[in-house]
């Protein structure tokens, strides 16, 4: 394993000297967060094929195939949809914003006062996502080096909260970069062609196997529904994926770049659940379907190449980690600190600071990430169930974030009050039917969504219209009309990126 070791470190130290270069980048609070806004497409590309698909897409896509055979791409399958969906519908009006958080969207859409309980919301579910990916370093950790659970968290965790902290969405994009190109060659040229020549081909894999392996609605019409729901629909509301959205170059960077690492999933997903029928075929009585990953990549592939495919494997979770805790502190400083303390008459800017330069707003958001990545890292030691805490995040951000965003994109006469009803009411009914049903329930998902779109239609009909003056600021930000704020301008000549 001396040569798989070998490839591991020099990959781990490469985040990290990607880390201190992005840290010379960013020195705005637009250069910290989104990259300048200034992401080509290739580079966009794959920065956001990188982000969606983490280690539950890798390794869980693997398993579902092993399960259920090809259908089981379809988790995969309808994170693509949704990005392919984002991208083609609305991708550019949200790059046209020119803000940092979903809650400023909504604040802009609505006039204010809807942002506080929104940023909780989508706060918790960036928290959770970043805790489920960071306890899949213990997987692939004790698959590298035989660690033990809480030392593989807190090694995996640190070096992504070191480059994150050091250079943001800079030192973010060039590592996830890095990893969408170690992902593509590490799991589809490498990987996924041995899988299958291992197994005999596709004709002995389809003798070895049931028909239903090779259904493709096998997994079952009532989980690809659910999938739909939380997958498809997540992708296009969550604060990680909007982040990304906000690097764009300009709405046809956002669009077309988007329209790209959205087919790149639905290859993707293929990809994983063949690897993981081939897997079914190989070893036929795993213990858990969750270990088809790291048994075939273990026993079936060469001294370099193993080494390989396991840091595509810690690429997957590492790039999804980070976005989801760039988010959840972005969240964290901008939509609730800095509104509390804008509250309770302090003043200053999201980090504090009276003057407000933009050394102060980095190094704010940089202590932010430091501390939801200490806290990410103590949940992700105390915290079992990775299902649960995943299932728990999107229940909550589609249940209560879902209607009022697109409701704020597609219908007028959504107002204020409508917004937070729907928020409420929608999260709500998800906690407590999560409670009644079990959390792994469909049934949450389900009646929140309906309680939030009730909630909103009902009360926004029931209240005055949103103020015309906000309504035609919200169409000029829309259109891209609005002046740009000064941190938005950079210091020096912007040039494009990808």
């Amino acid at each position: 394993m001396a040569v798989d070791y070998a490839v591991i470190v020099v990959y781990l130290a490469g985040m990290l000297a990607m880390g201190w270069w992005g840290m010379r980048r960013a020195k705005s609070k637009s250069e910290f967060l989104v990259a300048g806004r200034r992401l080509g497409p290739w580079m966009y590309s794959g920065t956001m094929a990188a982000i969606v698909l983490g280690g539950a897409s890798t390794i869980g896509g693997v398993g579902l195939g092993y399960k259920h055979g090809l259908s089981g791409a379809w988790m995969v399958f309808t994170i693509g949809l949704g990005l392919l969906a984002l991208s083609v519908f609305f991708s550019a009006r949200i790059a046209r914003l020119k803000v940092y958080t979903v809650s400023e969207m909504l604040d802009l859409r609505y006039g204010g006062r809807a942002g506080v309980i929104s940023g909780i919301v989508m706060w918790a579910y960036t928290l959770m996502l970043a805790v489920t990916s960071t306890i899949a370093y213990a997987t692939i950790f004790d698959v590298l080096f035989d660690l033990n659970r809480t030392v593989s968290i807190i090694l995996g965790g640190a070096i992504v909260v070191a480059y994150s902290t050091l250079g943001g969405m800079w030192s973010i994009t060039l590592t996830d970069m890095v990893q969408f190109v170690v992902k593509t060659v590490g799991v589809l040229l490498l990987l996924l062609p041995i899988a299958v020549v291992k197994a005999g081909g596709f004709s002995e894999m389809r003798a070895q196997l049931p028909d239903e392996y090779f259904a493709p609605f096998g997994i079952g019409g009532e989980t690809i529904f659910t999938y739909v729901l939380i997958y498809t629909f997540g992708m296009l509301i969550g604060q990680d994926i909007w982040q990304r959205v906000f690097t764009a170059r300009g709405d046809k960077v956002a669009r077309w770049g988007g329209t790209v690492a959205g087919t790149y999933c639905l290859v993707y997903a293929l990809a994983g659940a063949v690897i993981g029928t081939a897997a079914k075929v190989l070893y036929p009585n795993l213990g858990s379907a969750d270990d088809a990953f790291a048994t075939i990549v273990k026993d079936e592939l060469p001294m370099g190449v193993r080494g390989l495919v396991l840091a595509a494997a810690l690429a997957a979770v590492m790039s999804t980690s980070s976005g989801a805790l760039i988010a959840c502190a972005t969240v964290a400083n901008n939509d609730i600190w800095s509104r509390l303390r804008r509250a309770g008459g302090r003043g200053g800017g999201a980090d504090g600071a009276a003057d407000g330069s933009e050394r102060d707003e980095v190094k704010g958001n940089r202590l932010f990430i430091l501390i939801m990545g200490i806290g990410v890292i103590t949940i992700a030691i105390a915290l079992n169930d990775v299902v649960e805490a995943l299932t728990v995040a999107y229940n909550l951000l589609v249940g209560g974030l879902l209607v009022p965003i697109l409701g704020g994109l597609l219908w007028k006469r959504g107002t204020v009050y409508g917004a937070l009803a729907g928020v409420i009411v929608g999260g709500l009914a998800v906690v407590g039917l999560m409670a009644t049903y079990g959390i792994l329930a469909n049934e949450p998902v389900y009646y929140g969504l309906l309680s939030s779109l009730a909630a909103y239609l009902i009360v926004s009909l029931a209240t005055r219209p949103t103020d015309e003056a906000v309504l035609a600021a919200w169409r000029r930000r829309l259109a891209g009309e609005a002046d740009d704020e000064s941190p938005e301008t950079p210091s020096e000549p912007t040039v494009p990126v990808g």
